[in-house]
Formats: C-alpha cells, structure tokens, sequence
C-alpha cells in the first residue's frame, strides 16, 4: 500500500513552507522589508533560532536577502523573464509597445472576469477603496499620483483574480512599464481630457467587478486599453508630426 510513516516536521521548515506561500500569493511583494527579528518570531511563535534557520534556507533559494544594518527583504524576484538586451530592443521600437498593450489587453481582460466570479469580497473591498483614491487625487489634480494609483488598480485586479502564474508574470510587465521601458505613464495623467476619459473607463471597470458580471468586467478592461492604445498611438503621430515641422522651420529660417 502506497503510506509512509509522517513525519514531524522542523518549526523551521514550516516558517520556510508559510513565507513561500506568502511570496507566491503576491502577499509579501519584491523589495518588501520583513518584520524585525524579534518582532516576526513572536508573530510566527517560533524561537529565534528556528527563524534564523528559516530565513537562511530561503535565503539559499534567493527568497529573500539581509541588508546589514536594515533588515531581512524579500528579494527582487521580478524582471528576469527578460534578458537586459531584449529590455533594450523592447525600450527602442514601437511594435513592442503595441504588442505589450495588446498582451496586457488579453491577460487583464481574463484577469477581472476571474476577479468578478473568484474574487472575495476583501479584494473587492481593497480594488474599491484603490478606485476612491484615485477619483480624490483626479480632483487634486495630482497627475503623478493619479498614474501610481492606476498601476495600483490593475495589479489589485490580477490579485484578485487569485492565479498566482498571471500574478507573478503580469507583476514583471508591470515592473518594466515603472521603468518607463514602454511608455512613459506620467504623460497620460497630464492631460485633463484623457485623465477624465480614463478615470470614467476605470469606473466602469470597479461598477462591473463589484456587481460580480465577469463579460462586463472583462469588457471594460480591453474597451480601457483599446483606449490606451489609441492615445498612444495619437501621441507618436503628434510627436513624428512636430519633428517634421520643425525640419521645416529650421530649412525656412536657413533661407532667410
């Protein structure tokens, strides 16, 4: 018969098993600073020992790293699917850009009808309360803020989505558009007719996933990157437009 005696497992190993869990939930994020030594042993009721043996063996795994003098971090896990000669090729052509929004158009769509039909009621809760920022920093005005919080919005959507392959995954394509290897967000957020068009889309979005219509969520999600996609693509005609006119006005201003 296919038994084997159980065995008792170290408390160590059991802190290791529930620190993975947390890094592979999305709940402890890259770069995130643990609690202190003392503090996360109490919170774990293990021994300190234990949790040092346990904090070493993740450390093995390149879970997580110790700053000295700082404390004990998850490890920037993210950003290696792609190698920093694809990032560079990625950053230098527009087809890139395109095809990035049109991934992220099929993967987020899937993303919030999951969410709708799988998401509890807590992440609801958290995509709504991200959704009121972002109406209150649209009133102040505060553009940078506002693309932060967009960012914000979608991820809490993929978490909500509860697939931790698409979390990890759509995580690293977000860590490349922070870094502006796509697109630069900001721009977008600084122009009011675009901020409103986007924070209405995002409404929609919130309205459809609180209400639990997975077609609706799904729907809202790829009409607002279509949406994108259109702005962007109207802002590289603009910008290749301006570069035409001013080879015009410097060949004008060479003929007087």
């Amino acid at each position: 018969m296919p038994f084997q005696k159980v065995q008792s497992e170290k408390l160590s190993t059991s802190v290791v098993r529930q620190i993975e869990q947390l890094i592979l939930r999305g709940i402890l994020r890259p770069g995130e600073r643990l609690p202190a030594e003392r503090d996360l042993a109490e919170r774990l009721g293990v021994s300190r020992p234990s949790l040092r043996d346990a904090v070493a063996e993740l450390q093995c795994e390149g879970l997580l790293t110790t700053k000295a003098g700082s404390g004990i971090y998850v490890a920037e896990v993210l950003g290696n699917a792609f190698s920093p000669a694809l990032t560079r090729l990625f950053a230098s052509h527009d087809e890139a850009m395109f095809d990035y929004l049109s991934f992220r158009r099929d993967m987020e769509g899937l993303a919030a009808e999951r969410a709708a039909r799988l998401g509890s009621e807590s992440d609801l809760k958290v995509i709504q309360a991200i959704f009121d920022k972002m109406v209150e920093a649209q009133k102040r005005s505060k553009g940078d803020e506002e693309a932060r919080l967009d960012a914000e919005f979608h991820m809490a959507i993929i978490e909500a989505s509860h697939n931790v392959v698409m979390l990890h995954m759509l995580r690293s394509m977000f860590d490349l558009l922070r870094q502006g290897v796509f697109y630069n967000r900001q721009i977008m957020f600084h122009q009011r007719t675009t901020r409103e068009a986007i924070l209405d889309q995002h409404r929609v979005i919130n309205n459809a996933l609180q209400e639990r219509d997975p077609a609706g969520a799904r729907a809202a999600v790829e009409a607002h990157l279509s949406y994108v996609e259109m702005c962007l693509a109207d802002q590289k005609k603009a910008e290749k437009n301006e570069a035409i006119a001013r080879q015009r006005l410097e060949h004008e201003n060479a003929r007087l």
